[in-house]
């Protein structure tokens, strides 16, 4: 099902071609479309190793040099396998876009609540970030996200209007206008992943195998990567996360106002179009109505 006017039709013939032009070497390779919960991109996978990236619509058409430029200077300085950018597709055989062909990463996206160690996994997710956090951000781009909460608020309270008799709108106000007085970041910009959710993340035996979709990637303030303290671990594990990644009070504040933003102009959005996601939003916002009481 289509998420938006503009997106177009992607299968795994057209894949096929434009691999076979581009990259004759390749062409007899398999192309398996990957079920993905993802609003950007179409994922197919190329032969055993590698893996086939395409924008959906226009709007994420920016991001294929943003991310394959980013992981290229990122990623060998990072502990968590990301990601490896192997050759920068053309358009072509009626596709009209750029595209990406990167490494394989072995893994599984996991699910909130049904997850084999969540401390152990936080624990994990907590060092990703703090690792990320500590590279050079001089120069780096800024992230769209690392942004203060209050150039949220249209977005935010227009999603609201739009879930009235479908969840508890004065309650999730009520959060929204309190995340919005908490004090801003006032130090300096650090690299943050920006959407950092189940489906950007790969696990295996409960541990985190590798992190993917860097297309967001940025400097700013980072309290937008706290996102995945709701969206995927459980309040049991929570503080594990918070411990590693070294946050204090208002940048825990911020990050969940962050997560309770994106899942409440998700929900309204993705209702129909994309049931999964649509899920993961309403799972976060159960979980921090139920974490605030």
């Amino acid at each position: 099902m289509r998420m938006r006017a503009d997106e177009i039709d992607i299968d795994a013939a057209l894949v096929r071609r434009l691999v076979a032009a581009r990259f004759p070497r390749w062409a007899s390779l398999p192309v398996q479309r990957l079920a993905s919960s993802g609003t950007e991109n179409a994922m197919f996978r190329l032969g055993d190793d590698k893996v086939v990236r395409m924008p959906r619509h226009p709007g994420a058409v920016e991001s294929v040099a943003h991310e394959q430029r980013w992981l290229a200077l990122l990623g060998p300085r990072l502990a968590v396998p990301v990601p490896v950018p192997l050759e920068h597709g053309e358009p072509g055989e009626g596709f009209p876009w750029p595209w990406s062909v990167y490494r394989w990463l072995d893994g599984r996206n996991p699910v909130a609540g049904a997850m084999e160690d969540p401390r152990a996994l936080a624990a994990d997710l907590g060092a990703f970030v703090a690792g990320l956090r500590g590279l050079d951000a001089r120069d780096g781009p800024p992230n769209g996200r690392g942004v203060p909460l209050t150039e949220r608020d249209a977005d935010t309270r227009s999603a609201i209007g739009r879930l009235e008799g479908r969840i508890d709108t004065g309650a999730v106000t009520a959060l929204w206008e309190e995340a919005l007085r908490v004090p801003a970041r006032t130090g300096p910009p650090v690299w943050a992943h920006g959407d950092l959710s189940p489906g950007n993340v790969l696990v295996e035996g409960g541990r985190l195998t590798a992190v993917i979709d860097f297309g967001g990637v940025g400097v700013g303030d980072p309290a937008v990567d706290l996102i995945v303290a709701w969206n995927l671990l459980p309040a049991s594990a929570r503080a594990t996360f918070r411990d590693a990644v070294g946050a204090g009070d208002a940048e825990w504040a911020r990050g969940r106002g962050w997560a309770l933003s994106i899942s409440l102009i998700q929900l309204p959005f993705y209702w129909e179009t994309n049931p999964p996601l649509a899920e993961n939003s309403r799972h976060v916002i159960k979980e921090i109505l139920a974490e605030t009481g």
